[in-house]
């Protein structure tokens, strides 16, 4: 299974995905925003395989967390949550083969099957 960074402002949000991905037996690691995901990314100590991101957050947004992650990381998965139609688009112009888009509402099989589709 993977180890897997997620970042979302909602605590909702944060513990219903946590919940969803640790139900399929991944290490799920949480922070809250953008600056948070990018720092623990980054550290000597961190070996994620998946991140998954809200779009929508303060200070860094999942788009700029994702060309970030990419840049430093460019093997990582990465799997961006929204409910806005115009921030997932913004999302296509990073152009990885790693990314996945899940549009919110989403139910929990369909956030599992994303991360699962990701990395197989």
């Amino acid at each position: 299974m993977a180890r897997i960074l997620l970042a979302d402002d909602d605590q909702a949000t944060r513990d219903l995905v946590r919940r969803a991905l640790e139900s399929d037996g991944h290490q799920v690691d949480i922070t809250q925003d953008g600056v948070e995901a990018l720092e623990t990314l980054t550290s000597a100590s961190a070996a994620f395989q998946v991140l998954v991101s809200d779009v929508h957050m303060p200070g860094l947004d999942g788009i700029a967390l994702a060309e970030r992650a990419i840049a430093a990381r460019p093997d990582l998965k990465l799997l961006l949550m929204s409910g806005f139609a115009e921030e997932l688009e913004r999302a296509e112009a990073l152009k990885s083969q790693n990314l996945g888009v899940i549009i919110k509402p989403f139910t929990l099989e369909q956030v599992r099957a994303a991360v699962r589709a990701l990395i197989a």
